[in-house]
């Protein structure tokens, strides 16, 4: 059970969700624990029965291809083939739908200009799905205030299933944006449903911001899901950081390891109450640091811009409210097609081993500072941070990316490989998709603002 100041909520999805939404999550783990009575017992006998594929297997999170998604899309009256197409073009392979697309006939329509733009989605806010895993609790107790039984759960699932699987584009239903701690029982119910009723699509939930780990693990043990999702917005007004961004960031890194699962994350393009407008080199920070720590896909928050007349102060995304691109379109572009799908391929398959800042003082709340390893002997210069990853085979090679600290400044660095337990480098190139070898000699770093490389190191 969280605190209500342990979650830092209501976050910007949340309000973009609905007021109806933020009442619920607002309230904070507490009244979500009160609202699922079902929550403190075990997860039902169907829940523990039903079979938990491999991420491999599922739409995003399985294949080849790294995973860049976006929310709040083009709304109703901007949902045409060419805005898919733009969204496409910019490298994004999935949408979330919102941004007043609440109607059946609406998603059906988007997701046949999704499947012809080359665009999976991920429904969010169908009214069967919200009745199954959001307003109510699954219960098979009577009394049990706003609940539905099992049985009526799966009978929500299966309208929408067969509302919309005929479409290919279809990559699975967002059950619940940041559900508080106590709703997971609920949650473990409905994505047990979810793989018994449609096992080949992804069941998704998208978590809070939180310096509590024990919402993260909790999470991962009680659901069993598919992937562990966040958001946290580190670009504050003046040219401040979130001071525990990458505490967050380290403990959904734990949990996704101790569950064995991808992390997806999401990141800030605009600005709102007191966050900043991001640079192009913020954007690219954001993306670089949560590929440090493990992330295995990226989302951005948001696309399209909403409008003022929800009263939230969000300034211009990458489209505006009326349609125009930003600058921060065309940064994602480059972004996604020239960088983060080509690095996300090597990363993909990997496993995070380590995260470590080197050459800062004093260190950011929750990260470790660099020692020297098997592999690596030194690293002076900038500030870095080293994401290290190995494969799944056993083999003793690693893969290190080396982001800059910095989105702001250009960073000069070398990091050293120990002789012993190097034989070969080679630096990924993400134009010809291959690694240029060069010696195993000091390797100089340097890199915009924002920016990151690649390494893998041969062991000897």
């Amino acid at each position: 059970m969280q605190s209500p100041h342990q979650i830092l909520g209501p976050s910007r999805r949340a309000l973009l969700l609905g007021a109806g939404a933020a009442a619920l999550t607002a309230a904070g783990a507490p009244a979500a624990a009160a609202a699922d009575p079902s929550s403190a017992a075990p997860t039902a006998a169907r829940a523990s029965e039903a079979a938990i594929p491999s991420p491999d297997d599922l739409p995003l999170t399985g294949g080849p291809e790294f995973p860049i998604g976006l929310f709040w899309p083009p709304h109703p009256y901007e949902s045409t083939p060419a805005r898919f197409a733009e969204i496409k073009a910019a490298g994004f392979d999935f949408v979330i739908s919102g941004n007043y697309a609440g109607d059946g006939n609406i998603f059906q329509y988007q997701l046949g200009l999704a499947r012809t733009a080359g665009l999976q989605m991920l429904i969010s806010d169908d009214i069967q799905i919200r009745n199954m895993s959001r307003w109510f609790s699954i219960s098979d107790n009577p009394a049990d205030h706003l609940s539905i039984t099992p049985a009526e759960a799966r009978a929500l699932y299966i309208r929408a299933r067969d509302a919309y699987g005929p479409y290919s584009s279809l990559a699975g239903f967002n059950l619940y944006d940041e559900p508080g701690a106590g709703w997971f029982g609920t949650l473990a119910k409905a994505v047990a449903i979810s793989r018994e009723l449609a096992p080949s699509l992804l069941p998704y939930i998208n978590l809070f911001p939180s310096d509590d780990p024990a919402y993260y693990r909790s999470f991962v043990d009680v659901v069993k899901p598919s992937l562990i999702s966040f958001d946290r917005y580190p670009l504050l007004s003046e040219g401040r950081e979130d001071g525990n961004y990458f505490h967050n960031w380290a403990i959904v890194r734990d949990a996704a390891l101790h569950g064995d699962i991808p992390s997806w994350v999401f990141i800030q393009t605009l600005l709102y109450h007191n966050h900043r407008e991001p640079t192009a080199s913020e954007l690219l920070w954001q993306v670089n640091i949560s590929l440090a720590y493990g992330a295995k896909g990226i989302q951005y928050f948001t696309y399209w811009t909403p409008e003022a007349a929800r009263g939230e102060g969000f300034g211009p995304a990458l489209i505006t409210v009326d349609g125009r691109r930003t600058s921060r379109y065309a940064a994602s572009r480059q972004i996604n097609t020239t960088w983060l799908h080509q690095v996300g391929r090597e990363l993909k398959p990997l496993v995070s081993e380590s995260v470590v800042h080197a050459n800062e003082t004093p260190l950011p709340n929750g990260t470790v500072g660099f020692t020297p390893t098997s592999l690596i002997a030194d690293v002076s210069g900038s500030p870095v941070v080293l994401g290290t990853f190995r494969s799944r085979d056993g083999s003793a090679d690693r893969w290190v990316l080396v982001a800059n600290r910095s989105h702001s400044a250009e960073a000069r660095a070398t990091l050293t490989p120990r002789l012993s337990g190097v034989s070969a480098v080679g630096v990924f190139n993400p134009r010809t998709q291959t690694y240029r070898a060069r010696g195993t000699g000091p390797i100089p770093v340097m890199l915009a603002p924002g920016a990151a490389m690649l390494l893998k190191l041969d062991a000897s």
